[in-house]
């Protein structure tokens, strides 16, 4: 900043500025209020259906919160000039003091373009003899005065630096990246740089000290997005995975921090993920272009004609932690497939893929799997980004029409052809995955594991592990298509599921939410909407957004292969027992709408939903019978535990679990945040399953396959009657007219469930 900038600088339009920025955030905050408060509450609260619960919805939703970045961004803006106006006008007066104190010394201090000087005020002829006898005093003043705009010019150059880079974040609508003041912004800054820098180095030349700088750093600003940005962009994409790649594996060179620092790279594996995956969210110029060039690299070795691991094993495994942007990660994944066809002839030689590591080296520190193959931090990515998850398996591995094409499927004329393969028909049923063993010389299936988890992502909509909330939407049309895939493949084979019995966590949470899909498929009412049966379906069972289209006979054998797992089991039979008993609640209520009602025979529907249910529970509970077999043992109490652990899972206890943000009936997931509550009659039936599972898991006795299904049987018959029960009472309909009729719908329905099993699912208890 020049000196006459500074000294006759006028202050009236940053003053402007921070009023009409002030103003702005009031006007904002009153507009996030409203936003929240009439149109998110309001949607959230609306019983949505067709595109309305697909998109607009979303919309709203989405609308809401660009009110509520927008005011925030305002703040942060505001901040930065009402600090940096402050600032420059305590310099401004500190200049005027300097200047008038050397004037009473009879220097003066003349500016001019680049710079200024200072001299003695004396006619020019005695000039050099004044300023030789006042040298100290010229030269004290020119320092101060230096060191005032030095600090004029980086509160001001920081200024402009910070809020390009807020600017920059985001191309349309605004960011959420808040700072309390624009020192705050400008250190995040900074440290990017530094840190980046340190991260350059040759991993062997890195010391201790430069590591624990670099992983406290990265943790600390993970999640901030100008830091993240700023580090991402300095380091760049070669020197990333450059970087990583050497810290992974330190003894390959740097044996003092192999030594002293091994049991912390999981957690500089971690941070730096976290940052990386907080850059990409940036829609600068800088970051679209590091994305774009970490793509371009990923099928090379990434020391150039020395080898190395490829660019996508290293870049994959910094993607387990942190929420990548969608368009990222589907571009990631589509080059990555694109290399698995090319390294393995279409998926023909899997043996050939993923081979250029040298002997020993490890690429992941979190967990126990070598990170060799990319799809297994890949797919955990994919688990934290829901939108890339089912973009990415709906795509095509291979077309049929291609001449390499090894795959062939069975046509309805019975005849095998070349099919058209997607990503997640090669990554669920035909790849060969690499064999890993742990320290103990275990299996280790981390890969297909984090495939199940990215595919709870990509058919739920929202991150793996986590339950539905009031702001997750209804499913769309591209996740019921995935749905329908993955059910229909685990019913052509059930041992896709039975025989990888790590994957059903995640398969049977999927499962229960798409209960009201699963209901209507097991209806057996063929599927035409111009058929008043059809309509009655769909009445009885409401889907909010895209149905999942599902086969009877496939429903069927993926209830049975889920039910043996005790997780996979703990997640339908608790979401089924709370669905019937909302469906309860909904169907007998009174006011319901007449073009919403089935019939006005309440004990027909009451009996309808109690069979369906009752079948749900009887395929669940043979699958664990399967299992156990005919000898007593302790195996029914790791089920009984599971189901008693998911009451704490979702989100610590009934009156709490929540949803999707829509009827409450599209899914069993719902709570306190969508009309009200759970409610009493929901209360009331999993109080007594998750007592019943409570007290089994606490019974010193054993049991037999057997009995757990009788078990299973009286459970099921109580549960149902006491729902209808309590919807009657809530009514004030005849409660035990509708309870008895409960009572024998369950009982018919999980009697029926054995017979429908019978021949459908190869290995199950009835045929042999």
């Amino acid at each position: 900043m020049e000196l006459e900038a500074l000294q006759h600088a006028s202050f009236k339009l940053l003053d402007d500025a921070v009023s009409e920025w002030s103003a702005l955030i009031r006007h904002l905050e009153q507009l996030k209020r409203d936003a929240e408060n009439e149109l998110h509450q309001a949607a959230i609260k609306a019983d949505w259906a067709g595109v309305n619960a697909q998109v607009t919805q979303g919309f709203i939703t989405k609308t809401a919160k660009e009110f509520a970045d927008a005011h925030t961004q305002a703040t942060t803006i505001h901040s930065i000039l009402d600090d940096t106006r402050g600032e420059l006008k305590r310099y401004h007066q500190q200049l005027v003091e300097a200047i008038e104190g050397g004037r009473k010394k009879n220097l003066k201090v003349i500016g001019y373009a680049g710079g200024f000087t200072v001299t003695t005020d004396v006619p020019p002829e005695a000039r050099a003899q004044g300023d030789a006898d006042n040298k100290a005093d010229i030269t004290a003043l020119r320092d101060d005065i230096q060191k005032i705009l030095d600090k004029a010019t980086e509160s001001d150059n920081t200024a402009a630096e910070v809020l390009k880079a807020l600017a920059d974040q985001s191309k349309l609508g605004f960011t959420d990246a808040s700072y309390k003041d624009r020192d705050t912004a400008a250190e995040a800054l900074k440290q990017a740089e530094e840190l980046a820098d340190l991260a350059k180095k040759d991993p062997e030349d890195l010391t201790v000290e430069e590591f624990d700088r670099l992983n406290k750093g990265l943790k600390q600003y993970a999640d901030d997005e100008l830091f993240a940005e700023r580090f991402a962009t300095t380091l760049g994409p070669q020197k990333t995975l450059e970087f990583w790649a050497g810290m992974a594996d330190p003894y390959q060179g740097n044996y003092d921090l192999g030594r002293k620092r091994l049991d912390q790279l999981d957690d500089l594996q971690r941070n730096l993920g976290m940052t990386l995956a907080t850059a990409t969210q940036s829609d600068s110029v800088a970051m679209t272009q590091w994305s774009r060039t970490m793509i371009d690299i990923g099928d090379k070795p990434i020391h150039g004609d020395r080898g190395g691991p490829m660019g996508f094993q290293v870049m994959a495994n910094l993607m387990r932690t942190g929420d990548y942007d969608d368009q990222f990660m589907t571009d990631f994944g589509t080059r990555m497939m694109a290399t698995e066809r090319r390294l393995t002839g279409n998926g023909e030689h899997p043996n050939l893929a993923w081979k250029d590591m040298p002997s020993g080296q490890r690429l992941n520190r979190i967990g126990e799997d070598s990170g060799a193959d990319p799809f297994t931090g890949y797919l955990k990515g994919l688990s934290n980004s829901p939108a890339a998850a089912t973009a990415f398996f709906n795509q095509d591995f291979i077309s049929k029409d291609d001449p390499d094409n090894p795959f062939e499927r069975e046509g309805e004329d019975g005849k095998m052809s070349k099919a058209t393969l997607s990503n997640f028909q090669y990554l669920f049923e035909e790849r060969d995955w690499p064999h890993e063993v742990n320290a103990k010389g275990d299996e280790l299936h981390t890969g297909q594991n984090n495939l199940a988890l990215a595919l709870e992502a990509a058919t739920t909509g929202h991150p793996a592990g986590e339950m539905p909330n009031r702001d997750t939407p209804p499913h769309n049309a591209e996740q019921a298509k995935l749905m329908e895939s993955l059910v229909a493949s685990i019913g052509d084979d059930p041992d896709r599921l039975t025989k990888n019995g790590y994957m059903s966590d995640s398969i049977g949470q999927i499962t229960s939410e798409y209960l009201p899909d699963i209901n209507r498929a097991i209806s057996d009412v063929p599927r035409d909407p111009n058929s008043a049966k059809w309509r009655d379906i769909e009445k009885l069972y409401p889907v909010a957004g895209a149905e999942a289209e599902l086969q009877h006979m496939d429903v069927t054998k993926l209830l049975f292969a889920v039910g043996q797992n005790p997780e996979g089991y703990a997640a339908v039979e608790v979401g089924q027992k709370e669905y019937m008993s909302r469906l309860m609640d909904y169907h007998l209520n009174p006011d319901l709408p007449e073009e919403q009602r089935v019939s006005d025979d309440n004990k027909l529907v009451v009996r309808r939903i109690a069979e369906r249910s009752g079948e749900v529970a009887g395929t669940l509970r043979l699958g664990i019978q399967d299992v156990m077999g005919d000898a007593a043992s302790d195996k029914d109490k790791e089920y009984e535990q599971s189901v008693a652990q998911y009451k704490n899972w979702i989100s610590g206890g009934l009156g709490t679990a929540v949803g999707v943000g829509t009827s409450f009936i599209a899914t069993p997931w719902i709570g306190a945040g969508v009309g009200g509550g759970v409610g009493t009659v929901t209360s009331v039936v999993l109080e007594e399953v998750f007592q019943d599972a409570e007290g089994k898991a606490k019974e010193e006795g054993q049991r037999t396959g057997g009995q757990v299904w009788n078990d299973g049987w009286l459970l099921n018959q109580t549960v149902t009657e006491d729902a209808a029960r309590e919807a009657a009472r809530k009514y004030h309909l005849d409660e035990g007219d509708l309870g008895m009729t409960a009572h024998d719908g369950a009982h018919q329905g999980y009697l029926n469930s054995r017979n429908i099993v019978e021949g459908q699912v190869p290995g199950s208890t009835t045929d042999g």
